[in-house]
């Protein structure tokens, strides 16, 4: 396994990762991005560094979690206009481009807190946002089967970020 470090002054430090699932699970597909958080805790294993954050709908309450984050990967429903289940991510400068147009079903929450961590100088390296199209967000636990079939797609996003970020994850025994 392989975790990034950084240097300061003498003190080497992992990099604290956070991969953030926001959502409202009582309203379908509104859900996806904490479902996709729960099934990243049921099949694999992550490095002490990288902490997986059901987020739910706390918006700006989530500061004190992001805090000292080195890297952030948001997953999210998205509604972007595509059809349902089409898949989205979000990079470097397309990430406040994302948060300006207001794509995300909770992108205020982030937003502010994201604003927040700037100004009091906590800069987040490096930010990405995956998530799908939603087919629906009325009342109901489950995901809609067409969002539902796009969970494992994500999950090998996530990990492909994480990979590229040089974190090694495994499968759960």
């Amino acid at each position: 396994m392989q975790i990034r470090e950084r240097a300061i002054g003498a003190v080497k430090l992992m990099e604290k990762i956070i991969v953030l699932g926001i959502g409202n699970i009582l309203m379908q597909d509104d859900g996806f991005g904490v479902r996709v958080i729960e099934e990243l805790g049921r099949r694999l294993r992550f490095p002490d560094n990288v902490e997986l954050l059901d987020g739910g709908t706390l918006g700006f309450e989530l500061l004190s979690f992001i805090t000292g984050a080195d890297k952030l990967l948001v997953v999210d429903a998205i509604n972007g206009g595509g059809l349902p289940g089409t898949f989205y991510r979000f990079a470097g400068d397309e990430v406040q481009a994302y948060f300006q147009e207001k794509v995300s079903l909770h992108e205020l929450g982030i937003k502010d807190v994201l604003a927040v961590l700037e100004m009091q100088g906590e800069n987040i390296g490096e930010i990405v946002v995956l998530g799908v199209q939603p087919e629906s967000i009325e009342l109901g636990l489950e995901l809609t089967p067409g969002v539902a079939k796009t969970i494992d797609k994500v999950v090998a996003a996530v990990i492909t970020e994480l990979t590229r970020w040089r974190v090694g994850v495994t499968k759960q025994a």
